[in-house]
């Protein structure tokens, strides 16, 4: 609890200096997230002729984007999405660093479990910097501090940032820096869930003939046939997948396509309905249909894929989505 309050200090007295040092008149603002109002929370609020934009400085969690281009949101938050000191958030752009999914040694001490997908999702980042770029987007440039209590969990010297840039496309860049004198290895993911017209109408393309580690089906393996559709559970791992992916959605009448660099690896994702019951976050309603809402399409290094930074160098996995309206 003292922790808590601890960031809950540090962003109550931070809100009005973030507004003076980095705002941008009629672009980019900060907010307080939470309904109370006390700052425990912070948005940077991005607003420009190409689109608009919102990141949860709680885990440099992109929350939103959507062009001028797109009558919809591409990025989906679920409408039951929790906005909590310290907790993760469902929906939007959740960054899995230093590892993706369960630490290795999950289960071996319960007592000491390490939180799955690493613990930078739900950590304060600080503010770097921001600007106005040439051609209409704006840029903003997030640091994530190594406190005592997470060194504890990832014992190397390392400076971890996030570029994002909110315009015609969405630009982010994750990048790790070893500081160290010692190599080290990170598994990671920008988890992203997309919004769309309804799971069960879609298709994802530029995946045909990968490998991929199924586990919704006990972790069996198999290579991808054609475009992936949805009829149940995915819930896959594609390794060595640097190539671009394309969300096709009739329903919206768009296509979303997905470039990277940095990354070996796509993760693809739906609950489906039962697991999507046993989750309880992910906007269910009246309708029960949260879940097919979106899709994730995970630009990540997982698996066999993991990444090794070598002693003073640095690893940089970055996204571009644009979308392309039919």
């Amino acid at each position: 609890m003292d922790d808590i309050n601890k960031i809950r200090d540090n962003t109550q007295v931070t809100l009005k200096d973030l507004n003076d040092r980095y705002a941008i008149p009629f672009k980019l603002r900060f907010v307080a997230l939470d309904a109370s109002q006390d700052a425990s929370l912070i948005s940077a609020d991005i607003t420009n002729p190409h689109a608009t934009a919102s990141i949860c400085l709680q885990g440099g969690h992109v929350l939103n984007w959507q062009p001028a281009s797109s009558s919809e949101p591409v990025i989906w938050m679920s409408t039951d999405a929790q906005f909590a000191v310290g907790k993760s958030i469902r929906g939007g752009i959740p960054v899995c660093w230093p590892w993706f999914g369960a630490h290795a040694s999950d289960g071996k001490s319960p007592e000491n479990a390490l939180p799955a997908h690493g613990f930078a999702r739900t950590q304060p980042w600080q503010v770097k910097g921001s600007r106005s770029l040439s051609d209409g987007s704006t840029e903003i440039s997030l640091t994530m501090p190594l406190t005592q209590t997470l060194q504890a969990m990832w014992p190397h010297q390392t400076q971890l940032d996030m570029l994002i840039n909110v315009g015609k496309t969405l630009k982010i860049a994750l990048i790790t820096r070893n500081l160290g004198a010692t190599d080290f290895v990170i598994t990671e993911a920008l988890h992203t869930y997309f919004a769309v017209s309804s799971v069960e109408q879609i298709e994802v393309n530029g995946l045909h003939g990968s490998h991929f580690h199924d586990k919704a089906a006990g972790w069996t393996e198999g290579d991808q046939a054609g475009a992936i559709l949805f009829g149940q559970e995915v819930d896959r791992v594609y390794i060595n997948t640097p190539d671009r992916c394309t969300i096709v959605d009739t329903g919206f009448k768009r296509n979303i396509h997905i470039a990277k660099l940095g990354s070996q690896s796509t993760v693809v994702w739906n609950p489906w309905a039962v697991r999507a019951a046993q989750m309880g976050d992910l906007g269910q309603g009246d309708n029960n249909d949260g879940w097919k809402r979106f899709v994730c399409v995970e630009s990540a290094n997982a698996l066999g894929n993991a990444v090794t930074v070598p002693a003073g160098k640095s690893h940089t996995l970055a996204v571009e989505y644009r979308v392309e309206m039919l």
